[in-house]
């Protein structure tokens, strides 16, 4: 796990310009760093070392691929790379190896297959930078699902890159203007979905695509499309369902996807552990790992004196039964208001899903222990997990029921009496007009999940651009908001909240259940084997039962959340009133202040909990402060 940074075109002395690039991400690897330009200087990259695989000197990079043609800068682990390294060797197209890491893998790979090909071969979580000497060509490359962050975009005469916008922010050249479109989707969605950033010519690189540049592109600043390798919507559209003669051969079959996935993710030179939650997700994952271990798996979980927010003693039973080497941190909302100082520069660019916290907390105690963890991450996403989903479901029925031209009539009232009201009562009658009102079930899921629910009135002199939500719905309406939230909310929340937070300590993150093969496995499926008389998650549940007795498990989901509404009510209330003051928004000429004066009011006055449409806001106020940006 590694961060990574590049420059193409005219910049003058690219080397101080990319050491201080690395200095500013060393917490993403601490172990080494390294420059290289190429010859002509057209080009140059950067990279910090945080050593997992090959600890030693032959896993330094930037690395040269045997030839001489590639040199590349990668963030990630291949997982799949001692096949793909056997697979070459089979058809003598290896290299004389030098080590044992999945980088000099890649550029092998490279070498011998090409570019996409490998890309399409490689099981793991990446960000890759290539130049190719042969073509003159830059290749940017972003993993399946986006676990490993890649912005690029143009600042003076040239292209930039890196794994975070503060190591190119720096650069002569980088213009700081915000993205005002941009904000109007943090606000909707409370983080920015790529390829937005918060800068304007700043770009997220989708997760599944390549891109190529040349010179030419780079010295016009073209805006090249990148190219799609993978695609988690069209895999999810035109995965085959199979069919299972019984309930306990779809859960057999789960298992050894499952199993083979945690397996090949076990492959390290450092130590390992595992969050554990208590719920279904992680508990599989840790139960599944120490399945594979000889040893008692380390695993760690967050706890909060607020009981309707504390799973740490469910995590704890569930590690007593298991047997593995548990430890856990009760966190307070003093924890939490010294923590919330360092959000701006830990995230790099506002982001506003306040599981941040208890996030950046569970990393900074499991580093103390290893320098790798897993996690139980995409089990909602894939297995139909989310309570959204059901109270969105019976809202859809109940509408597809309607009468279209009722819906109209019913739309029109709705929001004529909408205005009249305050707090929840103005809240159901708007959902309802939404709800009547929305073109297909992606347009209502989009309108369900979003915060402000019209955030170009809140952003003075902004538009909202298109995202995923125009994609077209597939299957059955719980499957169109499986994938919506795959290849939007998975990838732009939670990945960059585990990424950013796990990185800050120099701790690798892995996510099992984003193995390709799981992934389709998962699509195969049948709705029932997803919810099932009102319990969602069904299969894995079935697994996880086969292992861990159902008293220590079966209780309501809590959710790894925060009691952010009563601390902006308490200890956080001073800082919160200091961002949100009026006085400081006109000038700020940013946000329409008297509609977040409105929220902010009624907030504190417990007419309505307000708290995630404010924590949006104040991610950005907050954001801004720190790296001195007007609005």
């Amino acid at each position: 796990m590694c961060g990574i940074v590049g420059i193409a075109g005219s910049q003058e002395d690219k080397e101080s310009i990319l050491r201080e690039s690395c200095r500013k991400i060393a917490y993403r690897g601490p172990d080494s760093q390294g420059v290289w330009l190429s010859p002509e200087g057209h080009v140059g990259f950067g990279h910090v070392r945080l050593a997992i695989q090959d600890l030693s000197e032959q896993g330094h990079q930037p690395m040269p691929s045997a030839d001489q043609r590639f040199m590349m800068v990668f963030n990630g682990e291949i997982y799949n790379h001692p096949e793909l390294r056997a697979q070459l060797e089979k058809n003598a197209q290896a290299p004389a190896w030098r080590g044992h890491s999945d980088t000099e893998t890649l550029l092998a790979c490279f070498c011998a297959w090409g570019i996409e090909p490998t890309l399409k071969k490689a099981i793991g979580m990446f960000a890759i930078a290539v130049w190719d000497r042969q073509e003159k060509k830059l290749i940017l490359a972003r993993d399946r699902f986006g676990e490993k962050p890649l912005y690029y975009g143009f600042a003076g005469q040239g292209l930039v890159f890196a794994s975070e916008l503060k190591a190119i922010m720096g650069v002569p050249g980088f213009e700081k203007q915000l993205n005002r479109d941009a904000i109007t989707l943090l606000l909707r969605h409370n983080y920015i979905p790529a390829p937005h950033s918060i800068f304007q010519h700043i770009y997220k690189l989708p997760p599944g695509t390549w891109l190529s540049l040349s010179e030419e592109d780079w010295q016009n600043r073209r805006q090249v499309e990148p190219q799609v390798y993978w695609s988690a919507y069209e895999t999810a559209r035109q995965q085959p369902k199979v069919h299972y003669e019984s309930d306990a051969a779809a859960t057999d079959a789960l298992a050894g996807v499952l199993s083979r996935s945690i397996k090949s993710q076990l492959i390290s030179d450092v130590s390992l552990g595992a969050f554990l939650s208590g719920g279904t997700d992680s508990s599989l994952i840790v139960a599944l790992m120490q399945q594979q271990s000889a040893q008692a798996v380390k695993t760690f979980s967050i706890g909060f004196h607020e009981k309707k927010y504390n799973e740490a003693e469910y995590a704890k039973s569930i590690a007593n039964h298991l047997g593995t080497d548990h430890t856990e941190l009760y966190v307070s909302a003093n924890d939490g208001l010294a923590l919330v100082q360092s959000l701006p520069a830990m995230y790099d660019e506002p982001f506003a899903d306040s599981s941040q916290i208890p996030m950046a907390l569970v990393t900074q105690m499991a580093s103390q222990s290893v320098t790798v963890a897993l996690s139980g991450d995409a089990g909602d996403e894939l297995f139909g997990g989310y309570s959204r989903y059901q109270r969105a479901a019976s809202w859809w029925a109940r509408r597809e029921k309607t009468l279209p031209f009722i819906r109209v009539l019913l739309a029109g009232a709705a929001g004529k009496l909408a205005p009249g009201f305050s707090g929840n009562k103005k809240d159901k009658l708007q959902k309802l007009n939404e709800v009547l009102r929305a073109a297909d079930a992606v347009d209502f899921y989009r309108q369900f999940v979003s915060y402000w629910k019209d955030p170009s009135s809140v952003v003075l002199g902004a538009q909202e651009p298109a995202t995923v939500f125009t994609l077209a719905p597939i299957g059955s309406f719980l499957e169109t908001m499986m994938i919506i939230d795959t290849v939007s909310y998975l990838p732009d929340d939670i990945l960059v909240k585990v990424d950013r937070a796990a990185m800050a300590c120099s701790l690798e993150t892995r996510v099992p259940l984003l193995d390709p093969r799981m992934f389709e496995f998962a699509w195969g499926l049948e709705d029932k084997y997803r919810v099932r008389d009102g319990e969602n998650k069904w299969l894995l549940k079935q697994l996880l039962y086969r292992l861990i007795p159902r008293t220590l498990l079966e209780r309501p989901k809590k959710g790894f959340s925060v009691p952010m509404g009563e601390w902006l009510r308490g200890p956080l209330k001073d800082w919160a009133n200091n961002l949100l003051d009026p006085s400081r928004l006109h000038k700020q000429g940013l946000l329409d202040a008297a509609q977040v004066q409105v929220r902010w009011q009624q907030h504190l006055a417990q007419q309505f909990d307000w708290s995630p449409h404010l924590w949006g806001i104040l991610m950005l106020q907050a954001w801004m402060d720190h790296y001195d940006i007007q609005g």
